[in-house]
């Protein structure tokens, strides 16, 4: 009987692997289990075993009946999963993104500072960023604004505690920290660290005590441009300006000048421009931003002589020409993140 069962088991190790579909696989669990399986068949000789030797050919039964039905478990659990895997069909990629999520936009604001760096790129410029916490040198000091100017006072500008101490941020001195008026402070940041010729961008956030209204923010975005190099002149950064307007705006865009004071700067000018094909503006002047040759004060300042080096300024909001762009009347939708005003820009 042991040469039997053994048989049996060799048999169903052998066989069940090569199973594969589920009516295969009940043909051969009938040939093995079945009423006139090879197991049930040795079963029904335990009628003729000797009485003494029925404990033991019991035991070896069972045992081989507990093996083949793990084998039939086996070939059972391989053809069920086959079975799933078929009505799954290929798998999936898990880091594929889902067809079904919605689709995002980039913000209004991101629209409008990519496309002044994209034009302002095609005449050698390029981007440098800086810290939003700045210190009074880089912000003021550098920059020719005095002590008693009134940018430096509370009342309009956020400084950080006497006891603030940030280890990223470099200092000249022992001067505050604060949030950063404006991204000049990268100008100067860079004029430091590099030598002329340079032409950049200094995009991002500023901070200003304003009360929130249709037109103003505490917080908002800027994009300043610098240019030291020899020979520069007023020419090039009219030249500049018409361009970025023209391109930016359309070919019939117009920019004039207006003097004007800003402290780093001389001489400095205020920008109107004119777009009459934009039915948004409403009226034939615009003012837009600020520019003006660099001090030579400033240039001194981060060690240029201002007899070789001469160079151009500018700075404009972002929300600003992104309202005049897109017509939008309230500088806060810019900030809400009200789903239905950002989808227009998709």
């Amino acid at each position: 009987m042991q040469e039997q069962l053994t048989a049996i088991l060799n048999k169903a190790e052998a066989e069940l692997p090569a199973v594969e579909t589920r009516p295969a696989f009940e043909a051969a669990k009938a040939r093995f289990v079945g009423p006139n399986g090879e197991l049930t068949a040795v079963m029904k000789q335990m009628g003729s075993v000797p009485k003494e030797q029925r404990p033991q050919a019991g035991k070896l039964i069972n045992e081989t009946k507990t093996r083949l039905q793990a084998f039939l478990d086996q070939a059972l659990a391989r053809i069920e999963n086959a079975e799933l895997a078929s009505r799954l069909g290929p798998p999936n990629d898990p880091t594929l993104p889902c067809l079904d999520a919605p689709v995002g936009t980039r913000h209004p604001l991101t629209i409008v500072r990519e496309e002044i760096c994209r034009i302002l790129a095609t005449l050698g410029f390029t981007v440098r960023e800086g810290p939003e916490v700045e210190t009074e040198y880089y912000c003021f000091d550098a920059l020719c604004t005095p002590a008693d100017h009134p940018a430096r006072d509370l009342q309009d500008t956020y400084y950080l505690p006497p006891m603030a101490r940030l280890g990223n941020v470099s200092r000249k001195a022992d001067e505050r920290y604060l949030l950063r008026v404006h991204t000049s402070s990268v100008q100067i940041r860079t004029l430091l660290a590099e030598k002329p010729p340079v032409r950049i961008l200094s995009p991002g956030r500023v901070f200003r005590r304003d009360n929130a209204d249709a037109t103003h923010s505490a917080n908002f975005h800027q994009i300043e441009g610098l240019v030291v190099d020899r020979g520069i002149t007023v020419c090039d950064l009219k030249a500049t300006l018409d361009y970025l307007f023209q391109t930016l705006l359309g070919p019939d865009a117009k920019t004039r000048f207006r003097p004007h004071y800003f402290g780093y700067t001389e001489p400095s000018f205020e920008v109107d421009f004119s777009a009459k094909h934009l039915a948004k503006i409403g009226k034939d002047w615009v003012e837009i931003m600020g520019c003006g040759m660099v001090d030579p004060l400033v240039l001194e300042e981060v060690g240029l002589d201002p007899g070789e080096w001469s160079g151009f300024a500018f700075g404009l909001g972002i929300e600003r020409i992104a309202m005049i762009i897109y017509g939008v009347d309230d500088i806060r939708h810019f900030y809400t993140n009200d789903v239905r005003f950002l989808r227009q820009f998709a």
